[in-house]
């Protein structure tokens, strides 16, 4: 049996998705605008981790470690008015996809990005 050999130098971009449904609506938007009201959405989030290969656990890091420090950010946000959670009076996707980031990055090595998915046609990447 040959030795397995020695793992790429490169770096690796990890994702790994959430979903999310919650309510919202936009005050700063004019009283015309439809966004205005009240409005439900199914929400993805992408997280993005870079890194190297770990020789010792043969990954960059864990999916499980991911998933572990989105779930309480995900309690709060699942099946909620988003106007109401603390920092998101006005929960457009730019402001919301900066509220996970802030709450991420420390538990997170290596995030390098965040992509907020509010439909098929519209989404906004963060890069902090």
């Amino acid at each position: 049996m040959s030795a397995d050999p020695s793992p790429p130098s490169g770096v690796y971009e990890l994702v790994h998705r959430i979903r999310f449904e919650s309510a919202r609506r936009l005050p700063k938007t004019p009283p015309t605008h439809p966004c205005h009201n009240v409005y439900g959405l199914a929400f993805h989030l992408d997280i993005h981790v870079e890194g190297r290969l770990d020789e010792a656990t043969g990954w960059v890091f864990d999916f499980a470690e991911i998933e572990r420090a989105v779930a309480p950010l995900r309690g709060l946000v699942d099946h909620r008015y988003l106007n109401d959670v603390e920092g998101l009076s006005n929960p457009t996707s730019e402001v919301l996809v900066t509220w996970f980031w802030d709450r991420l990055r420390p538990k997170l090595p290596g995030l390098t990005a965040l992509e907020l998915r509010e439909n098929e046609v519209s989404r906004v990447i963060y890069r902090g």
